[in-house]
């Protein structure tokens, strides 16, 4: 128990440092949307501390996650830094800062956008985290590989469908269209789809060992953030006020697990 509270306390203490860091960097920008790539490239960060402070951890267990996580969050950080710098501040974000009292605005970030995702990513990271301490049993077993095999498949989810959508989007002759194409056809998130499934099956390859089957909690609140919280829901709310064809879309496409489109799609 030990272990894990230190464990667990260093990677929140350093967390907080970095978004201390990052936060009085958004000051003189003005913007802060560039958290959302850091939100990727965080995990690696939590993925890399937790390898060098656990030394007694299994190092197959140990390479895994932190390979894993290194390839997902690479790839989505990377793409998120270039959208970034493409299409500048993020409406999100732009919203969120309105709210804030006028002389606030740096305070409210402080709060709700550095810190709350802080404390968001230390959770979600969990499993990356305890699955890297000393415990039984050390060797992977089947329920590693299944987690690895879903790992995979998540990241193949939501490389190919950012790289869809992207194509799409940088098409003029697609504005204001609907995106329902390619892996878009099946489900109307497959990039949230995909990083459920990195998620549930990095805790599948740490809940092995007897310390991180509680890790269970980061990819229930990861999913709940992507499915109900801050991403389909909100994205959804804001494609049906700008696309009155996105109910059209919704009526034959599945919410969130990819599926046949519902019959009456002629496409």
């Amino acid at each position: 128990m030990t272990e894990v509270i230190a464990l667990l306390g260093s990677n929140l203490a350093m967390l907080i440092g970095v978004m201390l860091a990052l936060w009085a960097i958004s000051i003189p920008l003005k913007d802060v949307s560039f958290i959302d790539s850091f939100w990727a490239f965080g995990f690696i960060f939590v993925a890399g501390l937790s390898f060098f402070l656990t030394p007694d951890g299994a190092s197959a267990r140990k390479l895994l996650l932190l390979g894993l996580t290194a390839i997902w969050g690479l790839r989505l950080g990377g793409y998120l830094f270039w959208r970034w710098r493409k299409e500048g501040p993020d409406k999100r974000y732009v919203a969120l800062l309105k709210q804030a009292k006028p002389g606030t605005e740096h305070w409210h970030s402080f709060k709700f956008v550095f810190m709350m995702q802080a404390v968001l990513l230390w959770i979600v990271s969990l499993p990356v985290q305890l699955g890297q301490i000393s415990a039984t049993p050390a060797a992977l077993g089947p329920v590693a590989f299944v987690g690895a095999a879903l790992a995979l498949t998540g990241i193949f989810f939501e490389s190919v469908g950012d790289w869809q959508m992207a194509r799409f989007k940088g098409d003029p002759a697609n504005a204001g269209k609907v995106m329902d194409q390619g892996l878009w056809r099946y489900t109307r998130h497959p990039n949230y789809f995909g990083d459920a499934c990195v998620w549930w099956g990095l805790y599948l390859i740490a809940a092995e060992t007897q310390v991180a089957w509680a890790a269970i909690l980061g990819p229930i609140i990861l999913t709940g953030l992507l499915v109900k919280w801050s991403g389909a829901a909100l994205l959804e709310r804001r494609m049906k006020r700008s696309r009155p064809e996105y109910e059209d879309y919704i009526a034959r496409t599945s919410s969130f697990i990819p599926m046949p489109p519902k019959s009456g799609d002629l496409s």
